[in-house]
């Protein structure tokens, strides 16, 4: 067990009590998700090498992850999982040609400005306008190790950005004010004092 949780880049230490989980078993699991303010999250990811089983049934956890904490998109390391590993889903699970995995990912071109809401499954309960991209090109890998294009635009657009920063240790709330910033810095230091973060 522990080679599988190296392979990853995770320590003992580094488990965080999830002796249950098992990534060996075929069943979905689910991770549970890392809070700001967890080193692993502002730290850059490594890159995915190695495209076999363990790695599939990975992506097929993260989906599952991720839908059962109501999310649209989840990166690796916010599970733990320091790599370059990405999903998302537009359609919430209600289309299955929606889910999008990225792996290794490099967005090629950016265009436009748009700034709407965002919120992320490792800050629960905060949201902020955020400026991004209007419309994008990711290159990236799938989980077999085949490279192509995608583009984004709009709410696409916006999750293939906002995941990309998560693999680069940047969390939204880096691209808002200082002001902003601090006032959610505040906020999550009070819940954190009453035990509620």
């Amino acid at each position: 067990m522990m080679a599988i949780w190296s392979r990853f880049g995770i320590t003992e230490e580094g488990k965080k009590g999830s002796a249950a989980l098992d990534i060996t078993n075929e069943a979905s699991m689910i991770y549970p998700i890392v809070k700001f303010p967890d080193p692993i999250l502002q730290r850059a990811s490594a890159p995915v090498t190695e495209f076999d089983d363990e790695l599939r049934k990975l992506v097929a956890d993260m989906f599952e992850s991720m839908y059962a904490a109501q999310g649209i998109g989840l990166a690796a390391p916010q599970i733990g999982i320091p790599k370059r590993l990405t999903v998302i889903d537009l359609s919430n699970k209600k289309e299955p040609k929606d889910k999008i995995v990225l792996i290794n990912p490099v967005i090629t071109l950016q265009e436009g400005k748009q700034v709407e809401e965002e919120g992320c499954l490792s800050l629960p309960e905060i949201r902020e306008k955020v400026r991004r991209s209007a419309r994008v090109i990711v290159k990236a890998q799938d989980e077999y190790g085949k490279w192509s294009e995608r583009e984004g635009s709009e709410l696409l657009a916006r999750a293939f950005q906002h995941e990309i920063d998560h693999l680069d240790g940047v969390l939204f709330i880096f691209r808002i004010s200082a002001l902003k910033r601090d006032l959610i810095l505040r906020r999550i230091r009070k819940m954190q004092r009453a035990g509620e973060w």
